[in-house]
């Protein structure tokens, strides 16, 4: 007999086409069979050793995260609630050109200390690992959701470049081929660009094609997080777009949003540049997440010159008081790269998190505001943070438009992604709300999207993506990777004042044929492995 009957559920399987009841069986870690309403009243109902009464209920496949922050969070957080709590299964790591492999040991203490800010210094963690294929092999001992994992643009220039600002030399390219092809051998999907973000914002195009070359070879696909969200963003999106095509690579386009105010409302423009590349033939995918800000690092405002070296070199010229000037100067009067070419708006510059507990009392509030509370600049406030947390605070950027975020996510390449941010004391919301706010907000009470349409969005399309034959729908001999959620009730309760509470009406979610999600409680279930490409 099998497992379990899930039963009388409303299916909402993935592929954007009307829902339907039936009764769906599991055993194995997968699904054996879905019998519909109708073929159920001719014949004996299926039975199985558990059934699950899913009357009021959906049940989807479960939903996947294209852009995610949990590199370490998986690791030093076996519960990890935060996703699983959403009816997330998949996550996508690796993410804006940074992240934890592949590493030497030099490499992996300057990405510890340059990306602290989006999971942590790491000290809980033990980084035995040095390859991508280590690290995924990490992963499979167990966490509690499932991951697949995107190339580092920025951290493999790290390692065979550094963190200056200048062209690799053909033997030190050559070196980044080979470790992209290793990383893809190992498992990777594709690779990521942190193209505001050094080092990665140091490689040129002809580097980026390169590299996009050998991520195409392996049926990869390239995720840049590109040069510019506000003043050029349009230009920004136009590079990507013929780099890939010059590449002969699949595009698939991070957090794609129009921010700041030069942006307001130029949504429809990006949506025709996409539409007509992919009328030519291009294959273009993209994520976003359902709100207006953004999160990122203090530090990623700076403007490029000034991160030349590393973050030590970043903290030297932050002590230095003329060197500080200029940064002032490029931030507020100029308009840093690493703040898309728009002059900082302190208004909109929230701290969200600090790793000295004795700088608390600064998070929740703009650096404007701790500014006049000091009676000081906001420059001064937020070189102070700089070196005194030593890079590490994070904060949110009030800049997106809400006409934008809903222009863009009804476009049909459209897929969700949390972008989370899990650290600090008060990170987005969205790292705890993105799926469920999609299916309370922008459906239920905003019918910006149907149901069957988000879910595809959030489950189908990004399965597609990722080139997984077997995930993204329910369908006899899937993985049984499903969330059941009431979308009568299912909505974010994560809020800007109290970002970390779980959603509401997602009482169960499978992964691997077994719940980590029960009455809407975390079990001790840690079925989650790593999902490496598939090879062609």
């Amino acid at each position: 007999m099998e497992e379990l009957v899930i039963r009388d559920a409303e299916v909402v399987d993935g592929t954007g086409e009307p829902s339907y009841r039936a009764d769906v069986v599991v055993d194995g870690g997968r699904i054996v069979s879905v019998v519909k309403e109708a073929a159920a009243a001719g014949c004996q109902r299926p039975r199985a050793r558990r059934e699950l009464d899913a009357e009021g209920l959906a049940l989807a496949p479960g939903f996947i995260d294209m852009h995610a922050h949990s590199d370490l969070a998986l690791l030093r957080d076996p519960d990890h609630s935060a996703k699983a709590a959403q009816g997330v299964t998949l996550e996508v790591l690796g993410q804006d050109g940074l992240s934890y492999a592949p590493v030497d040991d030099r490499t992996l203490g300057e990405v510890r200390r340059a990306i602290a800010g989006w999971n942590g210094p790491g000290d809980d963690v033990d980084f035995d690992w040095r390859s991508v294929g280590e690290y995924l092999d990490r992963l499979d001992r167990g966490v509690a959701v499932n991951a697949a994992y995107l190339i580092p643009q920025g951290t493999v220039r790290a390692l065979a470049v550094g963190w200056e600002d200048r062209e690799a030399t053909p033997a030190e390219l050559e070196r980044m081929r080979r470790l992209v092809a290793e990383g893809m051998e190992q498992g990777a999907v594709g690779m990521s660009s942190g193209l505001t973000y050094t080092p990665g914002m140091y490689a040129k195009d002809a580097e980026l094609t390169e590299l996009c070359r050998v991520v195409a070879s392996y049926g990869g696909y390239y995720c840049p997080h590109h040069r510019s969200y506000g003043a050029g963003a349009l230009e920004a999106y136009e590079e990507m777009v013929e780099l890939t095509r010059e590449a002969g690579c699949p595009l698939h386009l991070a957090h794609a949003t129009m921010n700041f105010g030069v942006n307001r409302g130029r949504a429809p423009e990006l949506l025709t540049l996409l539409d007509d590349a992919l009328a030519a033939g291009a294959d273009i995918t993209l994520d976003t997440y359902p709100y207006t800000p953004g999160c990122t690092t203090l530090v990623a405002l700076l403007p490029s010159w000034a991160g030349e070296g590393g973050p030590e070199r970043i903290l030297k010229r932050l002590a230095d008081d003329d060197t500080a000037e200029r940064i002032r100067h490029h931030l507020e009067v100029t308009g840093s790269d690493g703040c898309h070419g728009v002059p900082v708006e302190w208004e909109t510059v929230e701290i969200s998190g600090v790793a000295d507990p004795a700088l608390a009392e600064y998070v929740g509030r703009t650096v404007l505001e701790s500014a006049r509370a000091r009676g000081e600049t906001p420059w001064t406030v937020a070189r102070r943070l700089l070196l005194t947390d030593r890079l590490a605070p994070t904060i949110l950027q009030h800049v997106g438009h809400e006409e934008n975020v809903r222009a863009i996510m009804r476009h049909r390449v459209h897929t969700g992604g949390s972008d989370g941010i899990l650290q600090g004391s008060k990170p987005h919301p969205r790292a705890y709300g993105t799926f469920p706010h999609y299916l309370g907000h922008y459906v239920r009470e905003l019918g910006v999207l149907s149901l069957e349409e988000c879910v595809a969005h959030l489950t189908g399309r990004p399965a597609a993506r990722l080139r997984l034959p077997d995930r993204g729908r329910i369908r006899e001999g899937y993985r049984a990777d499903l969330v059941l959620f009431d979308p009568a009730t299912v909505a974010a309760s994560s809020t800007y004042e109290d970002p970390r509470r779980l959603p509401t009406g997602i009482p169960y979610v499978l992964v691997d044929g077994r719940f980590v999600m029960e009455d809407g409680r975390r079990t001790d279930v840690l079925a989650g492995r790593s999902v490496r490409r598939v090879p062609r």
